[in-house]
């Protein structure tokens, strides 16, 4: 529910904001918004509730949850003075600017704003007093307060964490008009939600048509902040610092990790600003979230358009890992379904007694899902009644044995037809795409692909899609396609095309396994980031490789974001050399996956025919997985970075929690061929430990530890070549 309140601009502002105060609960009567909570968040110990409050007499409303806070002025236009980190006590905001721009129709408007500010390096409270309104700007009229809406239903089908969906917060909604005689019927709504205990903020727009006509939208900024600049350099600079701000988008595609998914978020500079020290002016402080190109979009009449939202993520300081961990619970908070974390087996074909037969040894070792592979003989495009029987029946047979049950499909990186093929601009034919060649989404084979896709789930009751060569942000030139008019418009209802099919699938509890970062928009995993040719290496190599990819992936993603990768049967070559059939010969090896990836609390692809071949490999399989899932809580809690691998030395890490029973678990390996005894100091403040903490060893008789000033404490571990152990922290 939210509440509504108008704005007359004139005499009565003060009275009308004054009445509205009383009116609505949500709004308070003192400024809590803009105070500082006390104790740690990312321990969960600070009281951080997000709240609006709003100052009749300074004419400002702020959203805040004693974390952050930010503070828009409402007269007389509304625009952003003040964007501020409570815990540090420091501005973010330099400089003022409109909340958003809109070019409709050819012409460009601002959404609120106000100008006259004389110097933009700081920001001054008389300053703020004596701003105008920018002229031809659309104008604030109305706010609207209330609670976080979900984005997209998610059906919680399997274990997750416990975070409620949406998050608790508050929303605030600035509606705008547009100036006298342009647009009549037309508004635009600036949403932000800010989230009780993290300090984050989302922010976007939408933009409501009530008129008689339809409207072109050529283009929009749902963001436009300017930043006090994170350094100054004279002279021009290779690599320039950022702000302490994350900001991520649902616009988001083209890469598994965090770093390469800025499609829609843009630091650039800010020529207004002839202040600051760069001699050219080129210092990256102003920060924008805009599409790349378009969207170009038509809004009917009667209809309306809802742009990319952004998630502004703070950071109190500039350590790695402390940043890390704020990113992985922004996921866990806007992505709660990439906590789903089940043990999947990958399975190479489709030859019916086979496919049974894995189900089976699923159920007995523990496994919880299996997907019929590339490579496999799986076509989900075929939706012919005999193909659709074929399925249906191994998928009845898995729900039978308590197994969940899909399969793969490839969208891009492959060629359709010239008819159908994304056309590339510079060229005027098909080719040159990202992926050399891929179809366009909106043509009519990539319409077709969708409701073939989605006839072939609901007839089949497929629960799980690895979607492989997800649309990675192809733009196409072909206006004879009959989902986009050309090139303008091109990415953008591509992207629409996709992120509208995974909202379907997780409305549905679907599981989605898909190489690229589609998390703020619905899937559940991606590639934790390896290279694939890596795993044709010796075996003994592999397991290095494993472990390093898996430290390093884990800084931005939580341990369930990620997927490693098990060569069961051959891949990419390396021969028998690398791979692990037949099981029972290359035990040793097949066990040291496991306790890699499970020891990261990450799940792998294990790609072959079968999960053991003999009563010792199947033994195996189930010591791991039975002990993954005794420890479960706290391996797919957060990763502390402790000792990445070197195939010299003992390599570490430590999953924490102050939340669960065992505050952590360190799983500690050695990668040589003779035992190694060395000393690992494991950093406990994030396991929310204090003083003294009670650690055992595998399951050993725990021994009472006094952590030092930093809050660690140090272990001797002694490890067999080639194998692991782990200390239970509590």
């Amino acid at each position: 529910m939210s509440h509504s309140h108008p704005i007359a601009h004139g005499p009565s502002l003060v009275a009308r904001l004054r009445g509205a105060a009383l009116l609505w609960g949500l709004l308070l009567s003192s400024p809590l918004a803009a105070q500082p909570a006390t104790g740690d968040w990312l321990l969960g110990q600070a009281v951080a509730r997000a709240a609006v409050h709003h100052d009749p007499q300074r004419r400002e409303l702020t959203i805040g949850n004693g974390l952050i806070s930010r503070t828009i002025r409402v007269a007389p236009n509304a625009a952003t003075v003040g964007f501020d980190n409570l815990t540090t006590h420091e501005s973010l905001l330099r400089a003022v600017a409109p909340e958003a721009e809109v070019e409709i129709d050819g012409r460009r408007y601002a959404i609120g704003g106000l100008v006259g500010q004389p110097n933009l390096a700081y920001l001054r409270p008389e300053w703020v007093e004596a701003l105008t309104a920018e002229p031809g700007a659309f104008q604030f009229e109305r706010f609207e307060t209330g609670a976080p809406v979900q984005r997209m239903a998610w059906t919680r089908a399997r274990h997750a964490s416990h975070s409620a969906w949406p998050p608790p917060g508050v929303s605030l909604t600035l509606w705008f008009v547009p100036p006298a005689g342009a647009l009549p019927g037309v508004t635009v709504a600036v949403h932000y939600e800010l989230y009780d205990g993290i300090p984050l903020l989302a922010k976007w727009i939408t933009i409501h048509n009530r008129g008689s006509r339809s409207l072109r939208l050529n283009s929009f900024k749902s963001e436009i902040l300017r930043v006090v600049e994170a350094e100054s350099q004279v002279d021009p600079s290779p690599e320039w610092q950022r702000p302490r701000l994350t900001v991520l988008t649902d616009f988001a595609f083209g890469g598994m990790s965090v770093a390469s998914l800025h499609r829609a978020v843009f630091w650039t500079d800010d020529p207004a600003y002839t202040t600051q020290v760069n001699y050219a002016l080129k210092t990256p402080c102003l920060l924008e979230v805009k599409p790349p190109l378009g969207p170009d979009v038509d809004i009917v009449a009667g209809a309306e358009f809802t742009g990319i939202r952004a998630f502004e993520l703070v950071h109190d300081t500039d350590d790695r890992e402390r940043q890390g961990l704020a990113i992985r619970r922004l996921y866990r908070l806007m992505a709660p379904w990439a906590t789903e974390n089940p043990l999947m087996l990958h399975l190479t074909s489709t030859d019916p007694q086979v496919v049974r037969t894995a189900i089976d040894q699923a159920a007995e070792t523990g496994f919880e899902m299996v997907i019929l592979s590339f490579g496999s003989g799986l076509n989900m495009e075929d939706v012919s009644p005999a193909n659709i029987a074929t399925f249906k029946a191994l998928r009845e047979y898995a729900t039978r044995k308590g197994i969940e049950f899909g399969g793969y499909s490839l969208l891009a990186s492959r060629r359709i037809s010239d008819d159908h093929d994304v056309i590339n601009p510079r060229t005027g034919t098909t080719g040159g795409a990202i992926f050399g060649n891929s179809p366009c989404l909106n043509s009519t084979w990539g319409q077709d692909y969708f409701a073939r896709l989605k006839t072939f789930i609901e007839e089949t009751g497929f629960s799980v899609l690895e979607h492989d060569g997800s649309y990675p942000g192809d733009v196409c030139a072909s206006t004879r396609h009959p989902g986009h008019r050309g090139l303008d418009d091109s990415q953008w209802t591509q992207y629409q095309r996709i992120t509208e099919f995974y909202r379907w699938a997780r409305a549905r509890g679907m599981y989605l396994n898909v190489p690229d970062n589609y998390f703020l928009a619905g899937s559940n995993k991606t590639g934790m980031g390896y290279r694939e040719t890596n795993w044709s290496l010796p075996r003994e190599q592999q397991h290095v490789h494993a472990r390093q990819n898996l430290f390093d992936g884990t800084w931005m993603k939580t341990p369930s974001m990620g997927w490693m990768f098990v060569p069961l049967v051959q891949y990419h070559g390396g021969g028998a050399a690398a791979t692990l059939e037949p099981l029972r010969e290359h035990l040793g090896d097949y066990e040291q996956h496991l306790a890699n990836a499970l020891g990261y609390g990450a799940q792998a692809c294990y790609r072959g025919p079968r999960l053991y071949d003999s009563p010792e490999t199947r033994a195996a399989v189930v010591r791991w997985v039975t002990w993954f899932k005794r420890y479960r809580d706290i391996l797919e809690s957060d990763v502390i970075h402790v000792r990445r691998a070197d195939g010299r030395n003992l390599d570490a890490v430590l999953h924490v929690n102050p939340a669960v029973p065992i505050k952590g678990l360190a799983m500690i390996y050695n990668p040589g061929d003779a035992p190694l005894t060395q000393d690992i100091t494991l950093p406990l403040y994030y396991a929310g430990v204090s003083d003294t903490a009670l650690v055992a060893e595998r399951d050993g008789t725990p021994i009472r530890m006094t952590l030092d000033r930093h809050d660690r404490v140090t272990v001797r571990a002694t490890v067999e070549p080639r194998s692991n152990t782990w200390f239970v922290i509590r």
